[in-house]
This record gives structure tokens, sequence and C-alpha cells, in this order.
């Protein structure tokens, strides 16, 4: 069973510790518990992977911060990279009111 890194508690993406292969089941640690999650595609070395459903427009959390929001429905077990996520940051684009 591959596992993944969840840096943060409050994180709901996670750093995969190997290649995990879409269909297989992956394990991470929160609050002492093991929770299982399956990737629905193949999540390279070092990307991050959905443990939970994200909305379109929800915050992506890493190292307990925002780092982005997803740019469509994520689901739990896809990769999350620049194909699903925009970033907040330094946006001349986004006027914050």
């Amino acid at each position: 069973m591959k596992h993944v890194l969840l840096a943060h508690t409050g994180d709901n993406v996670a750093s995969a510790l190997d290649n995990i292969v879409s269909a297989e089941t992956f394990m991470y640690s929160h609050n002492d518990q093991e929770h299982q999650v399956t990737a629905r595609e193949n999540i390279p070395f070092g990307f991050k992977v959905a443990l939970a459903d994200i909305p379109a427009g929800d915050d992506i959390i890493k190292y307990g911060e925002i780092i982005g929001k997803a740019s469509r429905n994520i689901m739990a077990g896809e990769c999350v990279h620049v194909h699903n996520v925009e970033g907040k940051r330094g946006r001349g684009d986004q006027q914050i009111s």
C-alpha cells in the first residue's frame, strides 16, 4: 500500500512518497487515525493528491497555508497540480475588495 505525507492537520492535500498508480489505495495518518483513499489517476512521486473532494473555488491547503484555489471540482484521489489549481497570490487581475 502506497503512502503519502500529510504535512499539517488542516491540509486537504498530501504529497506522494512513491509513484501511485491509478486505482491503488494509499494511506495517511490524521489525529492518530489511519485513513485510506483510492487514487483516481496516476500520482507521480512528490506531487500533491486530494485527500477529500475539493469543490471548484475552494482553497487548496498545504503546510496549513492556502497555496491556491481549485479551478474545477477535484475528487479525492486526484492529482492536484497546475491543471486544476489557480494561484491566489500576486494576482493583479483579481482585485481584493
